[in-house]
């Protein structure tokens, strides 16, 4: 079945300035080595993952002002956090939608969070946005992997399996070779496994893994719809 998709290019958030510039901080190791981390880099790192001050100086800290190590080890934290926090009752929310240029492709998503205040906030709302637009651009089928019919998972393994059997692949190699595309095939059909649209380094889980260790609250996907004008 053919996919009809569209681009953005709406601009990512400012970050917040700070009129601290061409200052380091000195950061001793759990070694007690002196890494010197530039307050420009704290900004940077702020503007890429939302972070507070202490958060981003310490990620600095634990990866010796590596930049893009600071992003991962950050990403991973977020996860963390955001899967202890997901057993937590999650009723409030709000309903967010995204009309693409031309009016010929739309969306709406429900998001949902634990308390009323966290779903009033700009940045729940923000993100509600975003999953919005990302769901117009890229249409996805359904929220999580956990959402997918067994059936509709078994098929699909079926037809990768078959496909490399012709390939005269040996079986041992054939499961390796199935969970990489069985993780393209998520990355195609479920939404939080999609790559960001405006940050592809970024897959829409986690964001929403950013927005719970800001917010401090369980935020999960409810429904949503797509809607286009053939």
């Amino acid at each position: 079945m053919s996919r009809n998709r569209i681009s953005t290019a709406a601009p990512l958030r400012p970050s917040l300035r700070s009129g601290l510039r061409g200052v380091s901080v000195a950061a001793a190791t759990s070694r007690g080595k002196i890494v010197t981390i530039k307050v420009e880099d704290i900004q940077k790192l702020r503007k890429k993952t939302g972070v507070g001050i202490m958060d981003a100086k310490t990620a600095l800290k634990e990866t010796k002002g590596n930049l893009e190590k600071a992003i991962e080890l950050l990403r991973k934290k977020g996860l963390s956090k955001a899967q202890k926090r997901a057993n937590r009752e999650a009723k409030e929310g709000i309903v967010s939608s995204y009309i693409h240029a031309g009016g010929r492709v739309g969306a709406m998503v429900e998001l949902l969070t634990e308390t009323d205040f966290v779903a009033k906030t700009d940045g729940f709302k923000g993100l509600a946005y975003n999953i919005a637009m990302q769901v117009a651009a890229m249409d996805p089928e359904y929220a999580t992997v956990e959402d997918i019919p067994k059936n509709v998972i078994e098929k699909e393994k079926e037809i990768e399996r078959e496909k490399l059997r012709k390939e005269k692949k040996p079986d041992d190699i054939i499961n390796k070779i199935l969970d990489g595309k069985m993780e393209n095939y998520y990355k195609e059909i479920v939404l939080i496994k999609q790559p960001f649209i405006k940050d592809e380094k970024k897959t829409i889980e986690d964001l929403i893994a950013e927005a719970v260790t800001k917010l401090g609250e369980n935020i999960k996907i409810g429904r949503f719809a797509r809607f286009q004008i053939k």
